[in-house]
């Protein structure tokens, strides 16, 4: 669902400009023998076989039963125990749609709503391609004036009021980029709009677009015009799952809740940039001009003024028909049993797509994974077994709001909180060249120290040299977005990894037919070679975490990036007139870094004296700390995400807020809020820190 998008950084150096001369930074780490196994099993062959089937199908969550089934092969052949379980979810498809631009002279324009078949890339012309459209989005029409709005956060509605700009009984024109699409759609909802129409802007390519020279692919580098971003409308910082499902699984006769938290009310569509531009320029010298609102972002790349009207007696007339429906899908597990039973890591990627391709998202990464699946299939044959449970996941639903992976949450929610050491995500594994991650911190530590042990696409450089190149060490915060989600929340840290593009690299077409696989082979990861770095990095990773005799976790660091969240949070209040007190929560976190440090100890202990009752101590401790940050309720109006160190913004749905009950709570404006959450974050910061306690 989520990728990375860094078009318009700067980066000192582009690690498609070194050569075989360039210097290797960190010396590439040595592996033990079954490392070297993993490493040495991986081929980008077979991963682009993989990529290759993946990717000449539709698999639109619900109707991929035959790729799951597919996936339980391959990993039943590679020596893990595979099956498929099933939910019963609420899902809804595209029937039809429509949109015309009305001019006040009366004539009109009837844009296409579908990307150009291309020969080049032959999945484009497939009879049963996905037509454009928003998952979950409300079946109804809509005729009326229109407004732009920005990119639809709530902050662009608080200016457009504060400006003056009629908005209810219009239509929104938003531009991709910002809050999640769904709390797009929400926040028009709750301004009395009547429709939402959603584009791509070409300020999102960075450098690489067509009015700096670039062909279009795919003649070239450059975003297609055509292309257009599908997704979910789900309003996915309330809860993600299934809508009518909050909090337990969908099973066959399960009792379905009423879904208007989560779902909207009013229709939207998207459509491409070329679609938007003749939209937007019919609001030129209406309302008030893009510069003069003066919001961050609001002016993109196209040649509009970008302002908001509304237009006098210019008007959208839209229409979106949707097949609501209860229907089956299909996750895909696979279990490697550990000599240790009380202690697993889980490994996942979603498998379904909004189209027919989906070589970036998300069958990059469920490549990747049927490798790695093959590389401990290598182990398994030679008599290695891990000391940990390893559980694989292909989850089903994801692009509609972390469907398949939450109801698998919600259904075994017992046996994870007494088993459950950590959870690996990859999503989009590749869509270009420069690896990123975000995780929980207890496991920056080791997700770095893997990276030396991994020789990045085949040069001399190590992969965590590119990565610091690219991101100047820079770990993200988990916010939401991917399959991570409903397992953080549970208490269980995660890691979101993949790679993406530069700013000077090829546009990657998000959510559309060209995300297939000849713009991979082509563009994004010609050779495969990104794949193979990423599939030999997950292997490894996951290899240390389950086979090491003392879970290796940096406790301390946890701590460390505790006090980096209080600082910001400071920042926060400080910006404000409010007085808030604190102190309890700073006493907690240094109640929870004293015990960071006894349990840092005890792990040194485990490890020297090799005493098997302590090494079971200190990781029973290490994999149940966590619990103690979602001990307390969820956030104020969305119960679903009760982590209290880090959550999905409320209006951003991606990324992250940090102590997100305090800083929401001050950002409202709400001191009582404000100052109960302080209390609730301290005492879910103490609950942890007691479980750690020696």
């Amino acid at each position: 669902m989520w990728y990375r998008s860094i078009k318009g950084q700067t980066l000192i150096t582009l690690f498609f400009a070194c050569t075989s001369a360039c210097k290797q930074d960190t010396p590439l780490s040595p592996l033990s023998p079954e490392e070297a196994i993993l490493v040495d099993s991986i081929s980008n062959t077979t991963i682009s076989q993989w990529s290759y089937y993946y990717t000449h199908g539709a698999h639109l969550a619900g109707k991929n039963l035959s790729m799951a089934e597919w996936t339980a092969d391959r990993w039943r052949e590679n020596g893990w125990n595979s099956s498929i379980v099933s939910y019963d979810v609420y899902l809804n498809y595209p029937v039809n749609k429509s949109l015309s631009l009305m001019y006040s002279n009366g004539s009109i324009l009837q844009p296409s709503l579908e990307e150009a078949v291309l020969s080049e890339d032959e999945t484009t012309s497939y009879p049963n391609r996905i037509p454009t459209f928003h998952g979950y989005s409300a079946s109804g029409s809509a005729d009326a004036e229109f407004v732009y709005v920005g990119s639809g956060q709530q902050v662009d509605f608080d200016r457009l009021v504060e400006l003056g700009v009629p908005l209810e009984g219009k239509i929104a024109i938003a531009k991709y980029g910002g809050p999640f699409r769904g709390l797009k759609v929400k926040n028009a909802q709750e301004h009395g709009m009547t429709g939402v129409i959603i584009f791509t802007d070409t300020a999102e390519d960075g450098d690489v677009t067509e009015a700096n020279g670039y062909a279009a692919y795919p003649n070239g580098p450059a975003r297609n015009p055509s292309s257009v971003q599908r997704g979910s409308v789900q309003f996915l910082s309330t809860y993600p799952g299934d809508p009518t499902t909050p909090g337990y699984p969908s099973k066959e006769g399960s009792p379905r809740a009423n879904y208007s938290q989560v779902v909207p009310r009013i229709p939207s569509i998207p459509i491409s940039y070329v679609n938007a531009i003749p939209i937007l320029s019919a609001l030129d010298e209406y309302g008030i001009t893009g510069t003069e609102v003066n919001r961050t972002s609001w002016i993109g790349a196209l040649n509009v003024s970008y302002s908001t009207g509304p237009a006098p007696n210019t008007t959208i007339s839209m229409s979106n028909l949707m097949e609501d429906t209860i229907t089956p899908i299909w996750n895909t597990i696979g279990i490697i049993n550990g000599t240790i039973g009380d202690e697993t890591i889980v490994i996942g990627n979603h498998r379904d797509a909004w189209i027919i391709g989906g070589a970036a998202d998300p069958n990059s990464g469920t490549a990747i994974v049927i490798e790695l699946s093959k590389a401990f299939g290598k182990l398994l044959s030679q008599g290695w077994r891990p000391k940990r449970n390893i559980v694989l996941g292909s989850w089903d639903g994801e692009e509609y709001g972390l469907v398949g992976s939450t109801e698998w949450v919600e259904e075994y929610v017992p046996w994870l909180t007494e088993t459950a050491v950590s959870y690996l995500n990859i999503d989009v594994g590749t869509s270009g060249a420069w690896p990123y991650f975000s995780a929980s911190p207890e496991l920056h530590t080791i997700a770095t120290d893997v990276m030396k042990k991994v020789s990045w696409m085949e040069t001399n450089r190590t992969m965590y040299d590119i990565w610091f190149e690219f991101t100047q060490g820079s770990i993200g915060v988990l916010g939401s977005g991917s399959d991570f989600t409903a397992f953080l929340h549970k208490g269980i840290g995660c890691l979101d990894v993949g790679a993406s593009g530069s700013s000077t690299d090829p546009i990657y077409h998000y959510h559309s037919n060209f995300d297939s696989y000849h713009w991979m082979s082509t563009f994004g990861d010609a050779g495969f070679l990104a794949h193979k770095s990423m599939s030999q990095y997950l292997s490894l990773l996951a290899y240390n975490l389950a086979d090491q005799d003392v879970i290796q976790f940096n406790l301390p660091n946890y701590g460390t990036q505790l006090d980096k969240y209080y600082e910001d949070l400071i920042s926060t209040i400080n910006s404000t007139s409010q007085t808030v007190d604190t102190s309890a929560l700073r006493n907690a976190i240094d109640e929870f870094k004293s015990s960071a440090t006894e349990v840092q100890a005890l792990k040194n202990q485990a490890i020297a004296t090799n005493d098997s009752r302590l090494v079971t101590l200190v990781n029973h401790k290490f994999r149940d700390f966590q619990r103690g940050f979602v001990s307390q309720g969820g956030l104020p109006n969305r119960e679903f995400y009760r982590h209290l160190i880090f959550a999905p913004g409320l209006d951003t749905g991606y990324a992250a807020t940090t102590f997100p009950g305090i800083t929401e709570a001050v950002e409202a404006n709400n001191a009582s809020l404000a100052a109960e959450f302080v209390q609730k974050t301290a005492d879910a910061i103490l609950v942890a820190a007691n479980i750690l306690k020696t």
